[in-house]
């Protein structure tokens, strides 16, 4: 039987969260899985202009978290015979006319070498541009519908980054391929198979795939996005918003409970044959990626498997050690402070790495640098 803690209990878990809310973000909800129990909280504000602190059974959008479950539908698929994980992507979707040696394997780990739609930051700092995700574009389309179709294509348009499988480069097309694979050798859409797969079984009712919906189901805080147009910052609420511009590479709403579950039952070999959940670690090289996730490696030694996620005015942390007896779930929400792009990425970064040294290393080790 689970113990829930309080912020008394773990008051250096409560002290974690203030912190990061210090650091400019406008609120935090973390959950905490462990020998000890479970532990849950909030920090900051569920509204800009309110008191009350964000929700901690509410509902965020969860971005490239998004990516581990599609890439474990896609496995229970391959466990199922609908799909074979070696086999070209271009033999399921042939209408897009994919480079044959690209594989399914390679559209789940990034090896493909696709163009990434929403756009490419290369090397040397050149920039070559996708759709609009940024400004006051970005804004302008917040309830625009696009087609996962467009989004390949658009893709598919663009030079490839390298030869399939020569390389790794974390690309938003891989997954959105993906979503158009399960759809194609299911003949349902990507919301059923999720349902039917991981969803119901694990009766995560707080989950949603929202599709074109711009909604998020009660309860939930709400993210904002800061950006400068015509030489002047605006703050807009970002809440309700279409993100079928991200589709199955990060477009789902969770809770951290329900995170929690996924990500424990994964790790603990409940939704994969053994043989896949090893297929899903098998790491490339490159920044530590599996099959929809990554790993990362502690001072202290341990192992820890995760996907972070996010986007303007959401971010979402998931990480379990390998057995996920331990894990840690939780969402950061941005407001109005006086962050830029780099400076808002910056403070994400300190702000998990704080919160992962808390939970898996005591507090007292550094953690390995987190991708």
């Amino acid at each position: 039987m689970s113990v829930t803690l309080t912020g008394q209990d773990r008051p250096e878990l409560q002290k974690a969260i203030e912190e990061i809310v210090d650091s400019g973000f406008a609120g935090v909800q973390l959950r905490v899985n462990d020998e000890r129990g479970e532990w849950v909280g909030s920090a900051g504000v569920r509204k800009l202009g309110e008191r009350a602190k964000p929700p901690t059974n509410g509902r965020f959008r969860i971005g490239s978290t998004t990516k581990t479950f599609t890439a474990t539908v896609v496995l229970q698929l391959v466990a199922e015979g609908k799909i074979r994980l070696d086999s070209p992507a271009d033999g399921y979707l042939p209408r897009f006319g994919l480079d044959r040696r690209i594989t399914v394997r390679m559209l789940l780990q990034h090896t493909s070498g696709l163009f990434n739609y929403t756009g490419e930051y290369y090397d040397d700092g050149t920039v070559a541009p996708g759709i609009p995700w940024q400004g006051q574009e970005y804004v302008d389309n917040q309830f625009h519908t696009y087609q996962p179709e467009e989004l390949v294509r658009l893709a598919l348009s663009k030079p490839a980054r390298f030869e399939p499988g020569t390389d790794w480069s974390y690309s938003n097309t891989n997954y959105v391929l993906a979503k158009l694979l399960i759809e194609e050798v299911t003949g349902r859409s990507f919301a059923e198979e999720m349902q039917r797969l991981i969803l119901q079984p694990l009766g995560l009712s707080g989950t949603v795939v929202p599709g074109a919906s711009p909604e998020i189901p009660e309860p939930h805080a709400h993210g904002y996005y800061r950006y400068e147009h015509a030489g002047q910052w605006k703050v807009v609420d970002v809440t309700r918003f279409n993100v079928s511009w991200i589709s199955a590479a990060g477009d789902m709403i969770s809770t951290t409970e329900d995170l929690q579950t996924f990500f424990s039952a994964l790790m603990s070999g409940k939704l994969l044959p053994d043989h896949l959940l090893a297929e899903m670690r098998t790491l490339h090289p490159k920044l530590g990626y599996g099959l929809g996730l990554f790993v990362e490696e502690t001072d202290g030694g341990g192992t820890i498997f995760h996907h972070n996620g996010g986007f303007f005015g959401w971010a979402a942390l998931m990480y379990s050690t390998p057995d996920g007896r331990k894990t840690l779930t939780a969402s950061l929400t941005t407001g109005d402070a006086e962050l830029d792009f780099a400076a808002t990425a910056d403070a994400f970064q300190k702000a998990h790495q704080r919160l992962v040294k808390e939970v898996f290393c005591g507090g007292k080790t550094e953690v390995a640098a987190a991708t």
